[in-house]
């Protein structure tokens, strides 16, 4: 069941006239891009998942979706306003995610003594970035879930409160992905927190981009707008260079 709901939430950014009419609230035009762009992004991360099946780079997806899927939850929870119950959609969702909250929070009990995958030895650049870059993203995502019209103020489009919420869900589980990647780095993990990054920062300027050149209601100029695209430019030359070390590390361990 979550792979439909990344499916149909990564049909937004393909295909937004065709679910937003299912999706379970209303969304706008750039919302509903960037959410899709998200999904996309989450899907190819699944997909990573299944490829390796193993507990490297299992460990990263399940804190990262267990991170995601709580913000998320409390969020829909707080803002039950916007979701009509007398369609399937709605339940479908608090289903969907509240189940993956009990699944993911499990597994990582239950696996809570089993040490990581052997990490590479991460270069002292890489090891004085990390976290700052955990503690950015971090303090971004908690502005965005206590205070989000302030937060959410500089991006290119409105954005009300809840979507700002839902949006921290996306920050905060970036955080505590670097963070535990910066405390033990197995190569995949790497390698799949690098793609989740460099699809994210891709697809939402993408996004926005190809959204504006249907409605033209981005002021590209605006100080909000340079300052989003830069963060997000940020977010996906970052994942680039994670993506590139990775690789590296594979090259070299294959050549050994």
């Amino acid at each position: 069941m979550v792979i439909i709901v990344l499916i149909v939430g990564a049909g937004l950014f393909f295909a937004p006239a065709l679910v937003k009419p299912r999706w379970p609230w209303a969304v706008t035009p750039f919302n509903a891009r960037f959410l899709g762009g998200f999904y996309t992004a989450e899907m190819v991360v699944m997909a990573a998942l299944l490829f390796w099946n193993r507990w490297s780079p299992g460990r990263l997806v399940l804190v990262m979706a267990f991170i995601f899927t709580v913000i998320v939850s409390v969020a829909s929870f707080s803002n039950l306003g916007y979701f009509n119950f007398e369609r399937k959609a709605p339940w479908l969702w608090f289903l969907v995610y509240l189940a993956s909250v009990a699944v993911s929070g499990l597994f990582l009990w239950w696996a809570r003594a089993r040490p990581s995958a052997k990490g590479v030895t991460l270069s002292p650049a890489w090891r004085g970035y990390m976290p700052v870059e955990s503690v950015i993203l971090g303090l971004y995502g908690v502005g965005l879930l206590l205070f989000p019209l302030t937060f959410s103020s500089v991006w290119p489009w409105p954005v009300d409160a809840f979507h700002a919420q839902v949006y921290s869900a996306i920050f905060l589980a970036g955080a505590g992905g670097i963070y535990l990647v910066w405390r033990s780095a197995p190569r995949e993990e790497l390698l799949v927190l690098g793609l989740a990054q460099f699809l994210l920062g891709l697809l939402a300027i993408l996004g926005l981009v190809i959204t504006d050149a249907a409605m033209h209601r981005i002021d590209w100029t605006a100080t909000g707008t340079l300052c989003w695209l830069a963060f997000f430019g940020w977010i996906g030359i970052s994942g680039a260079f994670k993506l590139y070390a990775a690789c590296r590390y594979f090259s070299s361990q294959s050549a050994s």
